[in-house]
């Protein structure tokens, strides 16, 4: 599945795994070495994160139901508890930085592609 951010017309990743289930969110990106520019992971239902034991910083993407972004926290640093998002169906981590490179924005609407 790819992730496209639909109101800037740009690729947030080529790669989006997801995590459904309550091992799946809470485990997340865990028990991963790097976390590559093109990847992402989309948990859901989540309005909040966290990045206990992980080694390395994310961006993170709060969305609604319609896939509009809600907010973004920026470069969250290993073993910090993101904010709790009011409304937030789902989130998208992605590698530090994807945000700020691709000019994403609040408000801006996420579309996920599903490869053949």
């Amino acid at each position: 599945m790819k992730a496209i951010n639909s109101t800037r017309k740009t690729v947030l990743a080529e790669k989006v795994g997801t995590a459904t289930n309550f091992t799946g969110r809470l485990v997340g990106l865990i028990f991963t070495t790097n976390f590559k520019t093109g990847m992402a992971l989309l948990i859901m239902p989540c309005s909040s994160v966290h990045t206990w034991f992980m080694r390395y910083a994310i961006d993170v993407v709060f969305l609604d139901r319609g896939n509009r972004i809600l907010k973004m926290a920026q470069s969250i640093p290993p073993f910090r508890i993101g904010p709790v998002v009011r409304g937030a169906a789902k989130v998208l981590e992605l590698p530090a930085g994807v945000c700020r490179a691709t000019g994403t924005e609040i408000g801006d609407v996420i579309e996920f592609i599903l490869e053949e």
